[in-house]
Formats: structure tokens, C-alpha cells, sequence
């Protein structure tokens, strides 16, 4: 076969040309250190280590969020730390108030100081975060959670929804806790209360405290509200007999089993079903102490609900809602939204009530009509004020259930019995229920917090295991990847001195043959 000279030539030129590439392939992978410098260099272990990169990518986002909840949950912590710190002060205070030794002028200074610890306890409830959101309003960031009204009351603005950031491929973790599930629910301890039914003219020998929840429990699996509302007869000045709703005579489940006595150490309570009812006694000069006691009758039960009414800014007209009032237990019961109603008047005349939230396509629960100043409607009878409501007007109705109680609402409570001058006996006792209750619910608001910030304990454990978690996983994946994409130097320096041998031998091997000519045989 002949060989013609240009095809000789190119020839050696492709051959010396691949060596040359391969030489600095190899020259280049062992300089980089990186084996894989395109993906034709190994199709497979190229897309392996894409997916690689894709894993070392997450991990360092993963990471970045463990850094943004931690910084988050610390900053959350010192908030209700601090918190914690006002309620126990005011706790204090409130111990200290219910000293009988105490003047009105003393009670007053107290009041004074828990105000400033409302105040306090208010404006850390609108914290903000090292970005500016605000703290405890669930998703609502841009707003403060909690509004004080007109009426000195409370209301919370925020929602229920609690933000989280993905730290591993199937762990979230939550950021934030709201202010609802960390204020607003915790348990009201002063949710009963008693009425005097005879006789019908109070003469103040005997007081009836509105009861404190001792065990909450007790009081849901007990059913004190199935049983409710209970007649508390006094037999004598240390003898009791208490029946149900259907009459039935339940005094052998009270633990003394109808005994009382006011004159020791917590004789004088009276423990029914998770609630315990105070016993005060004020005999007067002369009397006989089973005499003056013996027929008081008490009723005993849970706070009816209480509606708050609220007129809409926009309305045309200036009528007001001045009371509300349950008037068919039933009727409410199963008519009125769990979440609050909204009352559209359509006419001077004509309204219809919707459930919260209102929007443009709510559907009406009910309709009906004004009759003289009051109108009725899911079992409750608003009053108005006498003014002739006109079509567009809305008021928005809310319901306190009394099963919960914010600490502001506490405190406030406490405030206003405390600037209320004890001008005898009744006030007196009125005082000493106050304080107890306000001892009661303060302790409920911080065993919320306790609650809560031990969840925050918790997720900073998960926090910790899951950075050690994601550190072993970088860990593996680098040392993954160095193994399929970094070169390894031994076998690399005999591929690159085979291939320079092979290089220099192309070249010598080419410098020959070129040389040959049919005219050195001649």
C-alpha cells in the first residue's frame, strides 16, 4: 500500500496532536486538581456530582436558616423573659394589695405601679424582630397584634398562623409564636361566679366569693357546667347543703361534705368540681351565729358570655348599641358564629347579621326587623340608643366566653378594684376576691409562658442536633465529591509520563520518516 507524502503528514499531524491534547488534559488535572473538567471527561461521574452541588447548595441554605431561626427564637426568649420578670412583679404587687393592714391611699400607689407594668407588659407584646416585623402577630408582621380600645380593653389584631423555614429536606421548624396561643390562652381561673337568692334583701352577714378553677380538669371532666346552676343553702352558721340543676342534692362531693368553718385555716372554702367558693361570715353584735346564717341561699354557675359591641367607622348614622344581653340561652348556643357577628342594617328598619369575617360575599345567617329600640336575633337582644339607624350601618359583636384571659385584661381588672375605696365589710371582700383572682390568672399567663418558652427549648435542641445533622451530611458530601471529581495524583503522573514519553517518541518517529527519500537508496 503507498503512503503519499501529504497523507503521511497528515497523519503524523492528528496523531501528534491527539498525544499533545492528551499530555495537556492530564498536565491540566493534575495542576487543578480536578479530574472531571467537562462532562465529557466522565459522563457519569459528572451528572453524580451535579446532583452533589445541588446537595452542597441546600445544605448551605439549610444552614442559613438555622442561623435565622435561632437568632429568631433568642430574641423571642428574652422578650417573654422580660415579660415573665413585669408579671412576677405584679404578682408581688397584687400579694402585697391584698394585705388588710393597707389604706386606700396604699392601694392607690400600688395601682399606680401595676399601670406602669400594663403599660410595659403592652408594649413588649408589640415587640419587633431584628427586621422589623412584628413578634407576636403570627403572619400579620407589618401591624401591631395588640390594640388597646377605647374602653381600656384589649383586643389582639394578629393571627394564628405560625411561620417556619425548612432546615433539612423534611424538617420544618417554626420562627415565631403568636400572641394568641401565648396571651390570650391562657386559662381564666375566676370563670364562676355566685348570686345571693335569699333573702331578698341583702343583709350582709353572708358573702359568697365568685369561686377560683383550682383544678381545670376537674371542672371540664366534673361537669360543673352540665350541673350549673347549683343552689348553695346554709343550714346553719357551719352547715351547708348544695343541689344541681335538677335538684339533686350533690353535698357529699364536696370533701368536708356540707361543713364549714370560717374561723380556721381554710375551713372556710368550699370545693365543688374544680371550683372553690369562699365563705364569708359578718355576724353582728347580738346575733345567734346559726340564726343569722341559716337561710341564705346562693346560686352558683359559670359566667354567662359577655358581648362587646363595636360601630363601624363609616356608618351614616350615629346610632350605638349600648347593651347586649343573652336573652335565649339555647337560641345563642347554636345561632351565634364562635368567631363574632357582624349586624348590617339594610334599612332604617331591616338588618341581617353575618359571621365573622365579613366580606363582600358572606351570606346572611339571619335577617329580621327593629322592633321599637331593641332588636333580637341568634338569642341576643342589642338595645339601641334611640337614634334611627340607617342602610350601611354595621357593628361588630364579640363574645368573651370568660374561659381565657389576657394578662393586660388582668391587670387592669386588678387596677380598678385597687382605686376602688374598701368602705366596709362587702367592699372589703370584693377587694380580697379581686386580688385572689388576679393572684390566680397572673400565675395562669406565666405557666403559658413557661409553656411556651420551653417549646422554644425545645426547638433550639432540634436546632442543634440538626446543624450536627447537616455538617456530617457536608462533611460526606465533600469528601463524595472530592472522590469523583479530584484527581488522583499517582495514577495522573504515570498517565501524564507515559503520555510525554508517547509525545516525544510521535515526535522523533515523525523527525525520521520525514527524513527518507527514494534518493538514499539510489
Amino acid at each position: 500500500m503507498r503512503i503519499s507524502t501529504a497523507q503521511f503528514y497528515e497523519t503524523s499531524a492528528t496523531s501528534y496532536s491527539k498525544n499533545f491534547s492528551d499530555a495537556a488534559k492530564t498536565q491540566a488535572q493534575v495542576s487543578s486538581g480536578v479530574r472531571i473538567q467537562t462532562a465529557a471527561d466522565d459522563p457519569v461521574g459528572a451528572a453524580r456530582l451535579l446532583l452533589l452541588q445541588q446537595q452542597s447548595a441546600l445544605l448551605g441554605q439549610y444552614n442559613a436558616n438555622i442561623t435565622t431561626v435561632n437568632n429568631a427564637l433568642l430574641q423571642e426568649e428574652s422578650v417573654l423573659s422580660t415579660i415573665n420578670e413585669a408579671m412576677q412583679r405584679a404578682s408581688e404587687l397584687a400579694i402585697r394589695a391584698g394585705g388588710g393592714s393597707l389604706s386606700d391611699a396604699d392601694r392607690t400607689s400600688i395601682s399606680s405601679e401595676l399601670k406602669e407594668i400594663e403599660a410595659n407588659i403592652f408594649g413588649l407584646l408589640n415587640s419587633r424582630d431584628a427586621n422589623g416585623n412584628y413578634m407576636f402577630g403570627g403572619s400579620k408582621t407589618s401591624s401591631p397584634p395588640y390594640v388597646r380600645n377605647s374602653d381600656g380593653t384589649y383586643s389582639y389584631h394578629g393571627d394564628q398562623t405560625q411561620l417556619s423555614l425548612q432546615i433539612s429536606d423534611t424538617l420544618h421548624l417554626a420562627t415565631n409564636d403568636t400572641g394568641f396561643s401565648i396571651f390570650d390562652q391562657a386559662t381564666n381561673k375566676s370563670r364562676t361566679q355566685s348570686s345571693l337568692q335569699a333573702p331578698a334583701t341583702d343583709d350582709g352577714r353572708v358573702n359568697v366569693s365568685q369561686g377560683l378553677l383550682s383544678s381545670v380538669n376537674t371542672y371540664n371532666n366534673g361537669g360543673f357546667a352540665k350541673g350549673q346552676p347549683y343552689t348553695l343553702t346554709f343550714t346553719s352558721a357551719t352547715t351547708y347543703s348544695i343541689t344541681d340543676a335538677n335538684g339533686n342534692d350533690i353535698t357529699s362531693e364536696t370533701p368536708t361534705n356540707g361543713v364549714f368553718d370560717t374561723k380556721a385555716e381554710g375551713g372556710n372554702r368550699i370545693a365543688l368540681r374544680g371550683v372553690e367558693f369562699e365563705v364569708g361570715v359578718n355576724l353582728k353584735e347580738g346575733d345567734d351565729p346559726d340564726a343569722a346564717v341559716a337561710g341564705h341561699v346562693f346560686k352558683l354557675e359559670a359566667r354567662p358570655d359577655t358581648l362587646t359591641s363595636t360601630r363601624s367607622a363609616g356608618n351614616p348614622s350615629l346610632t350605638q348599641i349600648t347593651g347586649s344581653t343573652i336573652t335565649d340561652a339555647d337560641a345563642y348556643r347554636s345561632g351565634f358564629p364562635s368567631d363574632g357577628a357582624v349586624i348590617k342594617f339594610t334599612s332604617a328598619t331591616d338588618y341581617e347579621m353575618y359571621a365573622q369575617p365579613y366580606t363582600a360575599d358572606s351570606k346572611p345567617l339571619a335577617t329580621g326587623t327593629v322592633t321599637g329600640s331593641s332588636l333580637t336575633v341568634a338569642g341576643v337582644t342589642y338595645q339601641l340608643d334611640g337614634n334611627t339607624p340607617a342602610a350601611g350601618d354595621q357593628f361588630a359583636v364579640s363574645a368573651n366566653t370568660h374561659k381565657t384571659q389576657n394578662v393586660l385584661e388582668t391587670l387592669g381588672q386588678l387596677r380598678a378594684a385597687l382605686d376602688t375605696p374598701v368602705t366596709g365589710e362587702k367592699s372589703e371582700f370584693a377587694l380580697k376576691q379581686a386580688v385572689g383572682s388576679a393572684i390566680a390568672n397572673l400565675a395562669s399567663a406565666r405557666e403559658r409562658i413557661d409553656i411556651t418558652r420551653g417549646s422554644i427549648g425545645a426547638r433550639g435542641n432540634s436546632l442543634d442536633i440538626q446543624t450536627l445533622e447537616n455538617s456530617s451530611l457536608g462533611l460526606a458530601n465533600k469528601s463524595t465529591q472530592s472522590a469523583i471529581g479530584n484527581t488522583d495524583m499517582s495514577t495522573a503522573a504515570i498517565t501524564l509520563t507515559l503520555q510525554q514519553a508517547m509525545l516525544e517518541a510521535s515526535q522523533m518517529a515523525f523527525s525520521r520518516l520525514s527524513q527518507l527519500s527514494l534518493f538514499n537508496k539510489l
